[in-house]
């Protein structure tokens, strides 16, 4: 596994094992860098197998990026990591006070990593590959991410601003930047019948931590 270090102005001592591509990693990259928390990136390369190493397994049994170490603290799901930096470093609240919207935002979040995410992940449309073919991938993908989409579209239109519940960047927001983008230019869905998530795709676009993110701005990206 190979080892860089991505520079943020908070001081710091974590370390976060990561592939470039994941989404999973990615939206804890940017919670990471709303925060200003400065950390080693560890990278793991889920082609070549690197997640299945006894290395990575001490951290993840399930061999899964990401993985935050703080100390000899060791999280390993991306929600769970996010809400430990958000108990441990309030600045930049990731989640609104209002506690309708708050909960709207685990309700996106949810969405995202337990009906979309997991249908979409690696070792899923392997599985799909391995027990039907490799082009039904394509299509297993396409209907979960359209069937959480339209799901997505209805719960955030009585609450958008100019992100996900207004105009303050929040946890929905972590989880929803990935997934669309990865569904547009990896998937290859169809945005047509979810315009406000693609103003959102927008919106996010804009944003230095969510650019410093981006798959292709990582030390491992290829």
């Amino acid at each position: 596994m190979a080892s860089d270090s991505t520079v943020i102005p908070r001081e710091s001592k974590l370390q976060l094992y990561s592939y470039f591509r994941s989404s999973c990693s990615w939206r804890v990259r940017i919670a990471l860098n709303l925060k200003e928390l400065k950390y080693e990136y560890k990278a793991v390369n889920l082609l070549k197998g690197e997640q299945f190493s006894p290395e990575f397994a001490k951290l993840n049994p399930l061999n899964m990026v990401p993985a935050l170490i703080d100390g000899d603290i060791v999280i390993s799901d991306s929600l769970a990591i996010i809400m430990y930096l958000e108990e441990k470093h309030p600045h930049h609240p990731l989640l609104p006070q209002d506690l309708h919207r708050k909960a709207i935002h685990f309700q996106a979040a949810n969405i995202v990593c337990s009906s979309i995410q997991p249908f979409q992940n690696l070792s899923a449309l392997n599985y799909i590959e391995q027990k039907i073919n490799s082009d039904e991938k394509l299509v297993w993908a396409q209907y979960h991410i359209t069937k959480g989409f339209a799901a997505l579209e209805k719960l955030l239109k009585p609450f958008s601003g100019r992100y996900a519940t207004g105009d303050d960047v929040f946890l929905a927001d972590l989880f929803l930047a990935p997934q669309i983008h990865t569904a547009i230019n990896k998937f290859k869905v169809d945005m047509t019948e979810f315009p406000l998530l693609c103003r959102l795709d927008e919106a996010y676009s804009k944003l230095p931590a969510f650019l410093a993110a981006m798959p292709d701005a990582q030390p491992d990206a290829v």
